[in-house]
């Protein structure tokens, strides 16, 4: 019994001196790779500059350990467990991901070369940490190693199986660490899982284990993450191939009972992104897209649009005198138009409907921002001048179909309730700034544009109920508004004699407010600060500017009434006489 426990005790010690000579290091490799990226470029995608400060980053790291491969001449230095240091794991593991970082816009084989090495290094690093990191670091660099391994082979588009079983092996490491350890570090191992996710759902699409389409991973590549760019640029590619397929069997654009030929296969490509991205808004999931992401794609359709038009103008450039043919690309350019400047009302409409949300909401909620009236005005006023823009192009052709008689008429009855929206937002804005009489008039006029408007609407036949709904509600709102005017204009009116008999009783030659402020001049002999707090935002009291007004004694008063009770004497003996004689006259 004294034998085995001794032998027990110098097993301890030989661990103890082991661990001694040989410490166990521990490095938080999500959390140091996440702060890395996030400091320098990768919160932008400024993929160049993260790849400087990594190059930097592992030459001071070489300088410090002294680990320079020779000056003119190679001399490759290898990294064994028993000489590797805290240090240089850490150096590994920049080199892994300057490797794998900054080539994102690069040709396809150079990015795989480049992916080729970091997943080298990323190996390199686990097996490391198996011997020479703790328990945790070791779970860590082993999860790293298969995410690497994993997006390696998705980006090659084999082995997919593989893939999927690296990143699984990832997830599964990532999801039991997320349960301990510090909260910055779950959050951390947690966000990763969720940036595995789409990955994991892309590979389970190939190897045919789900149901899922591929277009259906649109709303999985807009998600934020430097892991997700890889998945981002992959799907890309898939759906521009799919597009060209897709674009092959499409040969003309239809509109409003027009059909318009497409040869150009950019034309279709860019027009069919468009369709793909009116679907999402469109679709049963729009609900649950937030204001800002539907913003995004509104966007992404006016870009697709733009990029259309363009391959339409350098068509009809390179068209020559071909008649037939320019007609053809004057009605597709037509037509793209006017479906864009239809996108581009939907898209204001969907700013009002956010402006309005914030419009009706108190200061106190979450602190943001308050929308003006005046702001809803602009908006209008742009929705006015679109809705006119679209009407004036679409009746600018010769030969008209009831289609496009019919969709003229309805961007007039919209031009008429945005000219009810406008009027009613206008008077708002009156009404605020205490302008009773000018804001009574407005609501008046709006009540009655949107009365016309739900007249005409209600005559079609296929009336939106939304928008009679809305109609009669702006009318109501019209309605009380201007009662709320016209009695606080009376109430007002009453008042205004007791605000000037109070305002002439109040009225002071020494300009005295209410709380009187002491000044610097005043406290000549009191040492008291005239400055204020430091925090204050109140100009020092030095002196009174403007001073206020002084009393001056006038001069006095002087009634003379003696002046005109006083006898003057005569003076006539002293004024000379006229000379009437003849030699008088001569020398006068």
């Amino acid at each position: 019994m004294a034998k085995g426990d001794e032998a027990l005790a110098m097993e301890i010690d030989n661990t103890a001196n082991a661990e001694r000579i040989n410490p166990k290091f521990s490095i938080n490799v999500l959390q140091l790779l996440k702060s890395a990226q996030m400091q320098h470029g990768l919160r932008h995608r400024d993929y160049s500059r993260y790849r400087r400060y990594c190059t930097a980053r592992l030459r001071r790291l070489y300088k410090s350990l002294k680990f320079t491969h020779g000056r003119g001449k190679f001399t490759r230095r290898a990294i064994t467990e028993s000489t590797v240091t805290e240090k240089e794991l850490g150096a590994m593991l920049w080199r892994r991901d300057n490797c794998l970082m900054g080539q994102m816009g690069r040709q396809r084989i150079y990015l795989l070369g480049r992916l080729r090495k970091a997943v080298k290094w990323a190996t390199l690093f686990a097996q490391l940490c198996a011997v020479r990191g703790d328990s945790r670091t070791s779970l860590e660099a082993e999860a790293y190693a298969s995410y690497m391994k994993g997006t390696l082979l998705f980006e090659q588009d084999k082995n997919w199986e593989t893939a999927l079983v690296n990143f699984k092996n990832a997830r599964a490491v990532y999801e039991e660490l997320g349960k301990y350890g510090s909260i910055e570090n779950q959050i951390l191992c947690r966000e990763r899982v969720e940036e595995l996710e789409p990955s994991i759902r892309y590979c389970l699409h190939k190897v045919g284990k789900s149901s899922i389409q591929t277009s259906e991973f649109l709303g999985i590549g807009e998600m934020d993450g430097p892991a997700l760019d890889l998945f981002r640029a992959k799907l890309e590619t898939v759906m521009a191939e799919e597009r060209s397929q897709q674009a092959a069997s499409m040969t003309e654009f239809c509109w409003h009972g027009f059909r318009f030929p497409i040869s150009n296969s950019k034309t279709r490509v860019f027009i069919l992104k468009a369709q793909e991205l009116e679907k999402d808004l469109n679709g049963p999931l729009v609900g649950s897209l937030s204001a800002e992401k539907r913003l995004g794609i509104f966007d992404k359709i006016f870009s697709a649009y733009h990029d259309a038009r363009s391959c339409i103008r350098n068509d009809l450039t390179a068209a020559g005198n071909a008649e037939n043919v320019k007609d053809d690309l004057n009605g597709l350019d037509k037509a793209v138009s006017a479906v864009l400047g239809q996108r581009t009302i939907e898209r204001n409409q969907l700013l009002v409907s956010i402006a309005k949300s914030k419009f009706t909401k108190n200061r106190d909620d979450k602190g943001e921002k308050i929308t003006k009236p005046e702001e809803l005005v602009r908006l209008y006023d742009l929705l006015i001048q679109n809705a006119t823009d679209l009407s004036d192009l679409v009746s600018s052709g010769r030969d008209r179909k009831p289609e496009e008689v019919a969709f003229v008429e309805e961007l007039s009855l919209k031009i008429l309730v945005f000219r009810a929206e406008r009027c009613f937002y206008l008077a708002k804005s009156y009404s605020s700034a205490g302008k009773r009489t000018e804001a009574y008039v407005l609501f008046c006029h709006a009540r009655s544009l949107a009365d016309t408007a739900m007249q005409k609407l209600q005559l079609t036949n296929n009336a939106d109920e939304a928008l009679v709904k809305d109609l009669k509600a702006l009318s109501y709102n019209c309605r009380s508004n201007s009662c709320i005017e016209h009695a606080t204009g009376i109430m007002e009116e009453e008042k205004i004699p007791e605000r000037l008999s109070k305002g002439v009783s109040t009225i002071s030659l020494t300009g005295q407010q209410k709380k009187e402020e002491k000044f610097l001049v005043d406290l000549l002999d009191v040492y008291e600060s005239a400055i204020g707090e430091a925090n204050s935002k109140a100009p020092p009291r030095i002196e009174r500017f403007p001073p206020p007004f002084q009393s001056v004694p006038c001069n006095p008063i002087i009634l003379d009434n003696v002046f005109s009770s006083i006898e003057f004497p005569s003076l006539e003996n002293r004024m000379k006489k006229d000379k009437k004689g003849l030699f008088g006259r001569l020398w006068r």
